[in-house]
Formats: structure tokens, C-alpha cells, sequence
């Protein structure tokens, strides 16, 4: 898995990242999501590789990389930052899924002078979500709700992780891949991350929606380009009939396109998503 890679921690000032990094040429930021860690891109990363820097870390309270306990999408895109100028990228294009995108996103809109591109995976920014919240996004995202309820969550959730995240989205050693797989339970069976992670979901609920608030109170949008690619099997599209239209709120220059695959795409569909970015880049 992720062979050519080095795998380091590296400290961005305010948590401590474990973080895979490998290959040549622009840089590109590989951010995952829920429950997930960075061997979710054990699949795109060495693709992306041939003609790409690609640098692929652990959430901040995710995976192995610190847990302080400020899970906003603002302190994460402040980790990128200077994770990314700790190794040598002013500049560099950005691929969220998941919560990922919700961090990738606010990373675009903080710092637009750092995001070159975006590539947004089965996500909105948290205030579309949250604006547009019906009967229907309650029924099908309820655990938005659930694990936003922090402390209580994890308790639940850490008296049997494998109920929880057991079988959701086809989570097997061949699924997901052997080594994926073992870096994805060490994640869920490990009680602080598990809180950490529910944490993530506090905050969306909470100071994200005010900063994608405050955004579109005062007119600011994503300036660089920007793919929004979402999973024809899952269904985001299913909640929302009109995606390129909730974009154009928030974005100059999008492209909204669905690849033919589940919730990870860059584990279930990883040719086609790697196709879908060199295009954008």
C-alpha cells in the first residue's frame, strides 16, 4: 500500500498530523472522510503520483494525527495551510470526500489564494446542507444529529464500534483492501478518536454553519475551478434534485458530474475518479 510513499508526523502548530506523502510534479491534497484516514486513497494516491506531489494526512481527530479538541473546518484548513507550506507548496490543488470535502471547502474559502483547484466528493458546504434540512435529510442523515451529540455518541458508539460502522457501505478486507481495512478499525476501536470524530460532527452543526453563514451573508464564494463529483449509488442526489444550482450559489466556475459507484468512490471507483481529476487539474 501507497508504495514510493514516506509516512510521517508532522506538526502544523496547532495538532500533530500523520501524514503520507509521495511522488512529483504540482501539488494535490488528498483529504478523507468519515470514519475514515488517509490509506482511504490507497488506491488514487499512486495513480495520482505519476505526475502529481501528492501529500495525503489524517484529519485532525482522525486516525492517528492529534486530538485538541477544536474539530471546526476553519482550524482544519489552518493545518493545511501549514502543512502544505512545511513542505514546500504555497500553491496546491485540493480533493475532499465526506467530511473532507466540508474541510476542503472552507479550506477554498479561507484561503483562496492557496487553492489552485477543488474537487469536492459526495459533499455540499455545511450550510447548503443545513438550509436545505427537511423531513427527508433528517430520515437519511440523521447521524448528523446523532453524533453531534458528542459526548453521548461516542459512549454509545464505544461500547460496540462494530455495530455501528460494521456494513454500512460494504466495509470488507476486499472491499476496502487489507491494509485500508486495519487502518480504518484501529480508527473506530479506538475510543478518543471515536469522540474526536463525533467532535467533527459538534462542530458542523455549530461554528461551521455560522461560518458558511457569515460567507453568504457577505457575498464571498469559491473562486478557483471546481468539481463536484457525486455517487450515482449513494444519495446525495436523491436528497437534492437540482446539485449544479446549489453550486452556483457558492461557486464562479463549477462542473458538476455523478460517477457510477457508492458512498467511497476513491476506494470503489478509483480509474474513474483519478480520469475526473486530471481533467480538472
Amino acid at each position: 500500500m501507497f508504495d514510493g510513499f514516506s509516512l510521517r508526523c508532522r506538526d502544523v502548530g496547532e495538532a500533530n498530523l500523520r501524514v503520507r506523502t509521495g511522488g512529483a510534479g504540482p501539488p494535490v491534497l488528498l483529504l478523507h472522510g468519515h470514519p475514515r484516514t488517509h490509506t482511504t486513497w490507497h488506491r488514487v494516491a499512486p495513480l495520482l503520483a505519476a505526475d502529481h506531489t501528492v501529500v495525503c494526512p489524517d484529519l485532525r481527530g482522525y486516525g492517528e494525527s492529534s486530538k485538541p479538541g477544536d474539530y471546526s473546518k476553519r482550524a482544519m484548513a489552518r493545518d493545511f495551510v501549514n502543512l502544505m507550506r512545511g513542505l514546500g507548496h504555497e500553491e496546491f490543488a485540493v480533493v475532499g470526500h465526506d467530511r473532507g470535502a466540508a474541510a476542503a471547502i472552507r479550506l477554498a474559502l479561507d484561503h483562496p489564494d492557496r487553492v489552485t483547484h477543488l474537487a469536492v466528493l459526495d459533499g455540499l458546504p455545511i450550510g447548503a446542507h443545513l438550509s436545505r434540512c427537511d423531513a427527508r435529510f433528517a430520515q437519511a442523515w440523521y447521524h448528523w444529529f446523532f453524533l453531534a451529540r458528542q459526548e453521548l455518541a461516542a459512549a454509545m458508539i464505544n461500547e460496540n464500534p462494530g455495530l455501528w460502522y460494521g456494513g454500512r457501505h460494504h466495509d470488507t478486507p476486499l472491499a476496502m483492501g487489507v491494509e485500508n481495512w486495519a487502518d480504518f478499525q484501529r480508527a473506530i476501536h479506538d475510543p478518543e478518536t471515536v469522540l474526536a470524530m463525533c467532535g467533527d460532527y459538534r462542530a458542523g452543526l455549530e461554528v461551521d454553519r455560522h461560518h458558511d453563514d457569515e460567507d453568504r451573508a457577505a457575498g464571498r464564494r469559491i473562486t478557483c475551478p471546481v468539481l463536484a463529483l457525486w455517487s450515482a449509488k449513494d444519495d446525495l442526489g436523491d436528497l437534492y434534485g437540482d446539485l449544479p444550482a446549489i453550486w452556483a450559489e457558492w461557486a464562479d466556475d463549477v462542473r458538476v458530474r455523478s460517477l457510477d459507484c457508492g458512498h467511497h468512490m476513491a476506494e470503489e471507483a478509483p480509474v474513474e475518479l483519478v480520469r475526473e481529476l486530471r481533467e480538472l487539474f
